[in-house]
């Protein structure tokens, strides 16, 4: 589990591809002093598992659904990546929280600077932008971000100097892609929904409430 807020810029050293997967290896010089074998590793927002350590880098396999679901098949040597270790329990939860299971790509269709700050409008499926609400949380590329505008073809954030400074955002231009992950608790509240309103369940549903609903499914 992962809060969103980013640890470092990584670089790519190398990734080789195989048919359907591939092993990436990254340099970072603020995450290895406590990393172990099989630790998990945001990349990107991707979760991926630490499977070869030395002193400065990490190298990962990626399977063939990663590559199909997110960015990360189109890095290459030299790609800044964010990174992220998984979340400590006795830290302080800045972020939201980010499972590191990437829902999808999306891409940058605008940047526009206003003030301080810089408006990123994300282009995204209608699956993506379905779980999505104004003033709620998403992670692009593994960054806990803030909605602040939604319609049926995008979404924008705005980004502040400091997470400009301190992730890869600010490299990136219009047409690039990104991984996008909807807040978890969106998705599980869809997820009994539609099982409430399922015709197999005998409980009462026409006329519930949605407390009743959450109530009904040991929530409330």
């Amino acid at each position: 589990m992962f809060t969103g807020i980013i640890e470092d810029k990584g670089t790519v050293t190398s990734i080789v591809k195989g048919s359907k997967s591939a092993v990436i290896e990254i340099r970072s010089d603020v995450i290895m002093d406590d990393i172990k074998l099989g630790d998990s590793v945001a990349v990107n927002g991707v979760c991926l598992t630490c499977t070869d350590i030395s002193k400065q880098t990490f190298k990962a396999d990626i399977m063939a659904e990663t590559l199909r679901r997110t960015s990360l098949g189109v890095l290459k040597s030299g790609s800044k990546v964010n990174l992220e270790r998984a979340m400590k329990a006795d830290g302080r939860f800045g972020g939201h929280i980010v499972s590191g299971h990437i829902d999808g790509t999306g891409t940058i269709s605008d940047i526009s600077p206003e003030a301080n700050a810089v408006w990123y409008s994300i282009k995204a499926s209608k699956d993506i932008l379905n779980h999505i609400v104004m003033k709620g949380s998403i992670a692009i590329d593994g960054i806990s971000l803030t909605v602040a505008y939604i319609d049926d073809q995008i979404f924008k954030v705005s980004i502040i100097p400091h997470t400009l400074k301190e992730t890869i955002l600010s490299e990136k231009k219009v047409g690039d892609i990104v991984n996008l992950e909807n807040d978890i608790i969106g998705k599980y509240v869809e997820k009994l929904l539609r099982v409430s309103e399922s015709p197999d369940n005998n409980k009462k549903k026409n006329d519930s409430s949605f407390e009743e609903t959450l109530a009904l499914n040991g929530f409330l």
